[in-house]
């Protein structure tokens, strides 16, 4: 019998592509690599290119590549893993959910029931692929608990992420998928990113990290509520360059 190869993967991680992000995808991936992860996926907001140079380039590191982008939905943020091609924004959550599975990837939610981040609310998940049931990025465990117990009351499966927006925090929460190859004395330089979609839908996956530390989610959200208000004001300010300018082409 073939033995289970466990795979490490973030799931949700932020670059400087996304209007709050920080990093560049060169700089995540020699991180990523560096603690031991097998592979994070880039999911900015309403943002795909830099995602997809990530999945290209992971294997120069060592990692397994997957694109993804988190799309702005009209009733909350949904991950979009796997697609090479961002849905619309704006549109209904489960008009969204279908759009994904059209492009051949997965629709996870992230962080549900937060609406100060977002959060689809209950009433609007009719279905998903997966729900995000840690993240490290939350002040509390209630939330995370929240979602655990809805996920397990309907028999989504479950992963964990770090919702990094700073590098210090990637990897801080990360989904462990076992994956059982077919190939005969197989290596994990075998297994591609198409295989650990189908591991997450049976429900293959236990969750590993812990929360980032109040203080440095503290900064995370201050800085984005910054970056937000000026995107905000320089937007409807005439003869104002738009700042920062990946807000505005997400619009």
């Amino acid at each position: 019998m073939t033995t289970p190869l466990p795979f490490a993967i973030d799931f949700h991680v932020h670059s400087d592509d996304s209007y709050d992000g920080h990093e560049p995808i060169e700089l995540i991936l020699e991180h990523a690599a560096d603690i031991g992860l097998d592979g994070v996926v880039i999911t900015d907001h309403d943002e795909i290119s830099e995602s997809i140079r990530a999945a290209n380039l992971a294997p120069e590191y060592g990692l397994i590549g997957i694109p993804g982008v988190e799309v702005s939905t009209r009733h909350g943020h949904l991950l979009a893993i796997g697609v090479e091609e961002r849905p619309d924004p704006g549109r209904p959550v489960m008009e969204t959910v279908d759009r994904v599975r059209e492009l051949g990837g997965i629709a996870i939610v992230p962080h549900p029931f937060q609406r100060s981040r977002h959060g689809v609310r209950k009433r609007h998940i009719e279905d998903a692929d997966a729900i995000e049931t840690f993240n490290s990025m939350v002040f509390t465990g209630y939330r995370n608990r929240r979602a655990r117990t809805f996920a397990r009351r309907r028999g989504y499966p479950e992963i964990g992420a770090s919702d990094a927006h700073y590098l210090p925090n990637v990897g801080k929460a990360y989904t462990e998928i076992l994956v059982t190859p077919d190939a005969a004395n197989p290596t994990k330089a075998d297994i591609a990113g198409a295989d650990l979609v189908e591991a997450i839908l049976e429900g293959r996956t236990q969750i590993r990290g812990k929360r980032t530390p109040i203080h440095k989610s503290t900064v995370q959200y201050a800085k984005g509520a910054v970056r937000k208000g000026t995107y905000l004001l320089t937007s409807h300010a005439p003869l104002v360059p738009t700042v920062p300018a990946s807000m505005e082409r997400s619009t």
